[in-house]
């Protein structure tokens, strides 16, 4: 994904800009001054700005030419309203971590407090990621995590230590003992990096109870594939459901909790495996760009149609409904994606308030400057669904409230008790669970899934910008 353009408005103040420094240089003589790096670098910053930026009539005054330029980036900014446009320093490393490619030790967490009356922090592993260093280790989902190389976690170090992840690091293990229900101390666990590549088709399988036939998907991020494989997510994705299909399902589970956000390919493809009787014709969502953009033909009626695929389930789930699990790591391109289901069905959400990101990115690399590494993602768009609805910027509410912290430990994803499936699969069954334990009051204090550069992002990998009036 490669995206450059020429603002006119921009091209027009340099020119004018170069004949008053020709003018200048014809009285005086003196050299036109050759742009520090970091000139030439913001001055690419500030023309894509100009370009794209959503918010264009609300972008800050820069600072100094030559400073920083992920200083100068943010002085644009306006914030707090856009709390999502960034800014990295290697644009083909960024690709990379956007398709799930990344050097670690293979293991996201969530953070709490431990208690009330105490300032230290314990981290819960959530998932470990297949053929991982940490899977390697016997590092499991629900294991809590309380030192990291020996040091115990507080509310003044914690994000320190948890910098440390990056490279070769111990950690200090407890895990949850049924028998006994507390938790017991394990040998610690010397752990690695090295460069993993995700795949966000994590878990399906098909559930039969009673009468009822559940295929249930866990999906970590939007990502169609990788290098050399540019399909090969979105593919298995489509086997998955083929396989749903097959096996005769009459319910989906759509587990996004862990889901914030990625490529609008695979938005986009996971519709289109969903909506019910829909073809390429039908729209699944629309864009509305800056006063700039929509001002060239090509960006005033932007819009973006399911696709016919055989795999789809839509007409065989019964009451036309799909359930979602839900955390307040559902970002962006999930809630674009539930957003987009909506007109077409009932989107049933268990869990917790999606984060409320109704705006997307595009990334932007400098073809002109190969000194110049950077990549930008700024905000460029607002999302609408088929009936011209963007209203969750503050986040989906679900229909049945649920957080996993809650609960004593964490069981593995796909167990039929895990806290969030069993609230779900009791809604489709109508058969409540009679093992209810009295829920812990945890403060959530973020998670490692929020590190990421995919998460909060919805970036368009399919609209291309020529401008040409």
């Amino acid at each position: 994904m490669k995206y450059l353009s020429h603002n006119k408005a921009s091209l027009a103040l340099l020119f004018g800009a170069l004949i008053f420094l020709n003018a200048c240089k014809e009285k005086t003589d003196d050299p036109i001054p050759e742009l520090s790096a970091n000139a030439k670098v913001n001055t690419w910053i500030q023309e894509m700005m100009d370009t794209y930026y959503l918010w264009l009539g609300d972008m800050k005054n820069p600072i100094a030419l030559d400073s920083d330029p992920e200083d100068y980036f943010e002085s644009l900014l306006f914030r707090p309203t856009d709390r999502f446009s960034a800014i990295y320093p290697d644009y083909e490393e960024l690709m990379r971590l956007l398709t799930g490619v990344s050097k670690e030790a293979g293991y996201e967490i969530i953070l709490a407090r431990e208690s009330n009356i105490n300032n230290n922090v314990i981290a819960f592993v959530t998932y470990t990621k297949k053929g991982s260093p940490a899977e390697n280790k016997g590092m499991k989902r629900g294991d809590l995590i309380t030192q990291i190389n020996g040091v115990r976690m507080n509310l003044d170090n914690y994000q320190e230590l948890l910098g440390l992840r990056s490279e070769a690091h111990t950690v200090s293990l407890f895990r949850y003992n049924e028998e006994t229900n507390n938790y017991v101390a394990l040998p610690p666990v010397d752990l690695t990096t090295e460069v993993l590549s995700e795949n966000p088709n994590y878990i399906d399988t098909i559930y039969t109870i009673g009468n009822q036939k559940i295929g249930y998907f866990v999906y970590n991020f939007f990502a169609p594939g990788i290098e050399g494989q540019p399909s090969k997510y979105d593919n298995e994705m489509d086997a998955i459901f083929s396989k749903f299909k097959a096996g005769g399902i009459n319910h989906l589970i759509l587990d996004l909790r862990y889901n914030g956000g990625g490529l609008v390919e695979s938005t986009l493809n996971l519709g289109s495996l969903i909506a019910p009787g829909v073809t390429n014709t039908d729209v699944f969502f629309k864009r509305k760009y800056n006063s700039f953009l929509m001002s060239f033909d090509q960006f005033k009626n932007i819009q973006y149609e399911f696709e016919s695929k055989p795999e789809n389930l839509g007409p065989i789930l019964t009451g036309n409904r799909v359930y979602v699990i839900t955390s307040s790591r559902t970002a962006s391109a999930s809630e674009l994606t539930i957003n987009g289901l909506k007109p077409y069905m009932d989107v049933f959400m268990v869990g917790g308030l999606t984060l409320g990101k109704n705006v997307g990115s595009i990334v932007i690399e400098d073809e002109e400057n190969p000194e110049n590494k950077y990549g930008l993602i700024p905000i460029v768009h607002k999302s609408y669904n088929k009936n011209d609805q963007s209203d969750y910027s503050n986040g989906f509410q679900p229909n049945i409230q649920g957080n996993e912290l809650s609960q004593p430990n964490l069981l593995p994803l796909g167990d039929t008790n895990e806290f969030l499936l069993k609230l779900t699969l009791e809604q489709i069954t109508g058969i409540p669970s009679s093992d209810r334990v009295k829920l812990i009051d945890r403060i959530d204090l973020g998670s490692s899934i929020e590190n990421h550069p995919r998460f909060g992002k919805m970036i368009d990998n399919k609209t291309k910008f020529n401008l040409k009036q």
